[in-house]
């Protein structure tokens, strides 16, 4: 194997590893790199592939423009270099279509894909058109035509081990289901599903069924269950990177009367030393450790104002000497200032008293940790 080619592989399957676990901005530059390569030595079946994964990247985090970009690449690959469109990519562009609510569009793209999984006798992509028409025939109401969909697919995942097209086929009949009336149903194909996702180790395929578990949850009328699958998801699905699927959990919370994390100016999550500000995003702290244990002691205790001696002996564990700790104080509270403040000349967190420094107590900030709030 060439040089060339180990390194294009490399890419793609680190690249593959971040989009499962739902690291969208780490896993595309990895994709993007492989997709670079695979253009340059011509492979171009591994081209599509990379810029299918890319095109359900952008889909989820809503980077329109970026999808925008990636249709005209292709249309380029097919114009200038002869090269088909092979049914995978017209199933990826259904669903970028159907992230905008262009359903003629997706419809439009799915006939294709199936035509040509067809043509070529490729059962997996015949799969993948199959579960795309059901997606639009659900989103378009039309409830027994996806159903029918659903169920014809059966037929095939007795002979075929597709766990990405069977776990997407449970979770839209479970959906189906709890929209219509048949919540206990749609729960207990979601149990079913949840030993697929488990040996599958997908994190975004997690996620996603713990949100379609809350609402089912939610649609039998055990509020309490619902919050707790909800509130899982919620821990796991970072806003930034999974836009969309985010936003349909927060939205499920608000229903059910819980105060969700768009709520609030800062989330803290002590387990897994995060913060996320509301305007900033995630910030990122590396092995910065006084700094988030400067900010933990300030953020469980807003308003009280902590000396600096009191900040010396808890964050540092030295005892007090002003020679040696009242330029440090300052130099860390500026540097600390810096990450969180969305204008440092305008501080919104950390204020300075006569004797010392203080958490301002109408921010409004979310400690997590170990799932209690």
């Amino acid at each position: 194997m060439s040089q060339s080619l180990t390194k294009q592989n490399h890419a793609f399957e680190v690249g593959k590893l971040y989009a499962e676990r739902g690291d969208y901005d780490l896993a595309i530059p990895k994709i993007i790199e492989a997709a670079e390569h695979s253009f340059s030595t011509r492979d171009f079946p591994h081209y599509l592939q990379c810029q299918n994964l890319l095109l359900r990247m952008y889909a989820e985090q809503e980077r329109f423009d970026e999808i925008q970009v990636t249709k005209e690449l292709l249309q380029d690959l097919v114009l200038k270099e002869g090269f088909e469109l092979n049914a995978k990519t017209y199933y990826t562009l259904a669903l970028c279509a159907s992230y905008k609510n262009q359903t003629d569009s997706a419809l439009e793209y799915l006939q294709k894909s199936l035509a040509i999984a067809l043509a070529t006798d490729k059962k997996d992509d015949i799969c993948y058109a199959i579960i795309g028409l059901a997606i639009c025939y659900k989103r378009l109401g039309k409830m027994p035509e996806a159903l029918k969909e659903i169920y014809n697919l059966q037929v095939f995942f007795q002979v075929l081990d597709i766990p990405e097209v069977k776990i997407a086929s449970q979770m839209l009949n479970a959906q189906i289901f709890y929209e219509t009336g048949r919540p206990d149903q749609a729960i207990e194909i979601l149990w079913q599903t949840y030993d697929f996702v488990k040996e599958l180790k997908n994190l975004f395929m997690h996620m996603s069924l713990l949100y379609h578990m809350g609402c089912a949850y939610a649609a039998a009328g055990d509020k309490e269950m619902a919050r707790t699958h909800l509130k899982l998801a919620t821990r796991l699905c970072d806003p930034k990177n999974l836009k969309v699927l985010s936003r349909k959990i927060q939205q499920v919370l608000t229903e059910l009367g819980v105060d969700t994390k768009e709520n609030y100016d800062m989330v803290f999550d002590i387990e897994n030393h995060a913060i996320t500000e509301r305007k900033l995003g995630r910030i990122d702290f590396k092995n910065q450790f006084i700094l988030l244990d400067l900010l933990k002691l300030f953020v469980k205790n807003q308003g009280q104002v902590y000396s600096k001696e009191h900040l010396v002996e808890s964050v540092w564990r030295q005892p007090y000497d002003p020679g040696v700790h009242d330029n440090k104080i300052y130099v860390t509270i500026k540097r600390l200032r810096k990450m969180i403040e969305p204008d440092y000349d305008k501080p919104k967190y950390i204020f300075r008293a006569k004797n010392g420094y203080y958490m301002n107590k109408t921010a409004k900030v979310l400690i997590e940790n170990r799932g209690e709030q």
